[in-house]
């Protein structure tokens, strides 16, 4: 038996890799599937801990899509479902469309199987998050976090007690991500809801430049309100503040 911890960095995974190592629980592996699109301080966290993995004998595997993020959003060539011919890319990861999430699951699942062992997956699914218990549980995995009852409030509360942070660097100093979003996820994903993304055009303003980059090079609006050019307009309208409607 092989033990496997999923980890993407944010606060319930890395809660969920902390108190399995304080615990001295089975494990033996940590998988992050790197997409290439996530925020700075996640690559900034990944790197504190993959030595302390080393030090206590956990092998760090780092996954990757099997071509560029980019590349499948703007240039790769998709048959349209009705068979009348193709388009390029497939524009915005999220809503109805979350293409990327398909590609994750099966790049894991893929390298899981090459192992040639049974293996146990710790996944890091919090106790307040009931609609994943069923569909994680059907496929096998193992929830730490709905065992110890920590909820998603208990995963960010035991990681920075434990001095982690996902900091990011503005023009006034540092602010930490999960102080201005729900969820620390991809910068460019397009489920983020507008509190999100007005945070991120007022105190991130190198992601909201690298946002407008990605929207010129698609016809499709970043959410159903409008295109990230059509949010800055009316988040300049509203004002500099840190929250608006979802």
């Amino acid at each position: 038996m092989r033990y496997i911890a999923s980890v993407s960095f944010g606060k319930d995974s890395l809660a969920m890799l902390l108190r399995l190592i304080a615990e001295k629980r089975p494990l033996d592996e940590v998988i992050f599937y790197n997409t290439g699109m996530e925020f700075e301080c996640i690559y900034k966290l990944r790197d504190l801990i993959v030595p302390m993995l080393k030090t206590k004998n956990i092998k760090y595997t780092e996954l990757h899509p099997s071509e560029p993020f980019l590349y499948s959003m703007f240039e790769r060539k998709i048959k349209y479902r009705n068979g009348s011919g193709y388009h390029y890319g497939f524009s915005w990861c999220g809503g109805r469309c979350r293409w990327h999430t398909g590609f994750k699951i099966r790049c894991i699942q893929k390298y899981k199987d090459s192992i040639g062992d049974d293996t146990t997956d710790y996944v890091g699914i919090a106790s307040d998050e009931p609609n994943r218990f069923d569909k994680a549980m059907s496929e096998g995995k193992v929830l730490p976090l709905v065992e110890w009852d920590m909820t998603e409030k208990d995963c960010l509360q035991y990681c920075r007690n434990n001095g982690f942070g996902w900091l990011e660097e503005t023009e006034n100093g540092y602010v930490d991500l999960y102080d201005i979003l729900d969820r620390v996820s991809c910068w460019c994903c397009a489920n983020k809801n507008l509190k999100e993304l007005k945070n991120i055009y007022s105190y991130l303003p190198r992601y909201w430049e690298m946002l407008k980059e990605l929207q010129s090079k698609t016809d499709r609006p970043m959410k159903p309100s409008g295109s990230v050019f059509d949010l800055e307009m009316r988040f300049r309208n509203e004002g500099k503040t840190n929250d608006t409607s979802k």
